[in-house]
């Protein structure tokens, strides 16, 4: 794929399948006792270290920022398809959201006491992680959390169909832990934790917990 083909194609995907996956998706932190526990992870992280602005990158619906904001966190989100947007806006009307694509993160640096990035990264080609990382540590003050949750695995696949049929056409990056963690420590992250999600089964999930170096 050349060039900027797969933004406007993940976009467009997004676009078309926003209201149907914010239904798929509404009631899945309250079934999944493992987000619920990361999320409040991420929550006690940003207190301990004083508090201050947490951005969901690739916030979809919005029910992950709007559940960190009843955690007491500030947290808004930002996502790089307008649908999603929309429909984030018209289900949580209290929560700051903004089109916004991770490729071209303008917010100030050291402004954010947290990232969140979960399920976003996955739709992004290898050569470009590294550089969206290190917009992630321009943004994020010294000492800040980064929290990631991605697929595990090794290969890319297309994804021509989901969320209820509607047709798609973006690529789903599976990646090991190992080699993210890598990524994060050249862009100047400290790796703290990772846990995974049904290592056992045919799609494992990764959380990597990781901080701001001074």
């Amino acid at each position: 794929m050349s060039g900027d083909d797969w933004l406007t194609d993940t976009r467009t995907s997004y676009d078309t399948v926003a209201i149907s996956y914010a239904d798929q998706v509404r009631g899945a932190i309250a079934e999944l006792r493992y987000l619920r526990a990361a999320l409040t992870l991420l929550a006690d992280s940003v207190r301990d270290a004083g508090g201050g602005p947490v951005a969901d990158v690739g916030c979809g619906p919005g029910h992950v920022t709007a559940y960190l904001r009843e955690l007491g966190v500030d947290a808004f989100g930002v996502d790089l398809s307008p649908g999603m947007i929309n429909v984030a806006r018209r289900d949580h009307p209290h929560v700051r959201f903004e089109v916004c694509s991770m490729t071209d993160l303008d917010l100030p640096a050291g402004s954010l006491a947290g990232i969140l990035a979960w399920q976003s990264l996955i739709h992004i080609p290898d050569g470009d992680v590294p550089t969206i990382l290190q917009h992630f540590h321009r943004a994020l003050q010294s000492g800040g959390s980064l929290q990631l949750l991605f697929h595990v695995g090794e290969e890319s696949q297309l994804m021509t169909e989901g969320y209820g049929g509607h047709p798609m056409k973006l690529y789903v990056h599976r990646r090991q832990p190992e080699r993210v963690g890598a990524w994060l420590r050249d862009a100047g992250f400290e790796v703290e934790a990772q846990m995974l999600l049904k290592p056992n089964s045919q799609t494992p999930q990764a959380f990597l917990f990781a901080r701001r170096s001074p």
